[in-house]
């Protein structure tokens, strides 16, 4: 009997909960073969549609080190944003001339330990600046953010709910008005300003402001960037699932269901908070950086609380804590607005002959209504987090029902 009802079982169901199958596999190839040509596809329409995937890249590594900090441990982050300001002004102090200013302002300030800071770094560095190469700037930036991000988790320890989204707000705001004065007397972020002429070098002398020929192809620099963003969300990705099915990450889910039924387990809540925040700053660190290369220029503007709140939607609407539904919501998120602002203009130009409704005023009503939408019919977001405990409806259960049978 036992051997008759185990031969009905699919044979997906007949796998370890939770392996590969072919399909997926298949699934997992053709995506590969999605994400290498979107460049190329997007391209064949301007340049201004591959900046599209680009900025949706980097707000997906912001959310997916949101994820960390909201999603699995449940630590209401509101000044997130912080950490990517962190990270945007470490990429330009480091490859920009403006460590040249900065050296500069020290001389002209204080006479004494300027001039042992240019004897340090050498006259070269204080003429021209730091030109360093953007694969020793990423791991910098994610250190930089990640002490930060300890930093701020450590007053905040007993903070839960409301009055940890106050704390971490105004640490959000505190950086980027830091960031904003920072100007006098010594000038080291130029203040309003902000800062120019970012370059960093991939290898040797070469960066990523001219195209190159590849196979006989010319790749478009947004389109050199576009690889690079990829490349370094593969690897975010693998970090993430890593750390979710590791202890670390069970820890993480336990302090985000019951804080104090995991300390009486015995997991050291303080540490694995801090981690949480370190970790997460870490990722937006690198997405800063990334930012600064990108652009060429950063200011304080850039890093208001609306971009925090607009990250925190990416990982509500995505699904929190799961890692797909995250991607898919800094994806729609991302790249909806600014595909609307292209589309909206020429609509209503075709539709009524002249703009009926500015586009901006589209993109905010409809990025609203979609916000409202998801909360009232998709609570647990688009792709939410599938449930952990299967019961005897899952395919586990099946298999123990037709073994007792």
């Amino acid at each position: 009997m036992s051997t008759a009802v185990e031969a009905t079982q699919p044979v997906d169901e007949a796998l370890p909960l939770g392996a590969p199958t072919k399909r997926a596999y298949k699934g997992l190839v053709l995506l590969t073969v999605a994400l290498l040509i979107a460049p190329i596809v997007a391209g064949q329409a301007g340049d201004s549609w591959v900046r599209i995937l680009d900025f949706a890249l980097l707000y997906i590594m912001l959310a997916l080190g949101l994820n960390i900090v909201v999603g699995f441990a449940g630590l209401l982050d509101l000044g997130y944003i912080a950490f990517y300001a962190i990270g945007a002004y470490l990429c330009a102090l480091l490859a920009s001339p403006q460590f040249a200013t900065v050296l500069q302002s020290f001389v002209d300030n204080y006479p004494d330990l300027g001039n042992w800071l240019v004897a340090v770094f050498g006259p070269g560095i204080a003429e021209n600046g730091i030109h360093l190469p953007i694969w020793v700037i990423v791991p910098l930036s994610a250190a930089l953010a990640a002490l930060f991000g300890a930093l701020l988790g450590a007053p905040t320890l007993k903070l839960r709910g409301d009055y940890l989204a106050i704390v971490t707000l105004g640490f959000g705001e505190i950086i980027r008005i830091f960031m904003n004065n920072l100007n006098s007397p010594v000038n080291i972020t130029n203040g309003p300003q902000g800062i120019l002429n970012i370059e960093p070098k991939l290898v040797g002398d070469v960066s990523f402001r001219q195209p190159i020929e590849l196979f006989g192809f010319t790749v478009s620099v947004v389109q050199l960037y576009y690889y690079l963003f990829l490349a370094l969300v593969v690897v975010i990705v693998f970090f993430c699932i890593r750390l979710q099915n590791s202890r670390i990450g069970r820890a993480w889910v336990a302090i985000r269901e019951d804080e104090i039924a995991a300390k009486a387990m015995g997991i050291n809540t303080r540490n694995v908070k801090l981690l949480a925040f370190a970790m997460g700053a870490s990722f937006g660190g690198v997405s800063g950086a990334m930012f600064a290369a990108f652009q060429g220029f950063v200011s304080p503007e850039s890093f208001g609380l609306l971009e925090s709140i607009v990250v925190l939607a990416m990982v509500v609407l995505g699904g929190m804590g799961h890692i797909p539904g995250v991607i898919l919501g800094g994806v729609l998120l991302a790249a909806f607005p600014e595909v609307l602002r292209h589309v909206a203009v020429p609509a209503q130009n075709a539709l009524f002959g002249h703009v009926v409704v500015d586009a901006e005023i589209i993109r905010q009503l409809l990025y609203g209504m979609a916000m409202v939408g998801i909360m009232l019919f998709r609570p647990a977001g688009l792709w939410p987090s599938p449930e952990h405990g299967r019961g005897l409806g899952g395919a586990k259960g099946k298999r123990a029902a037709a073994e007792g049978a």
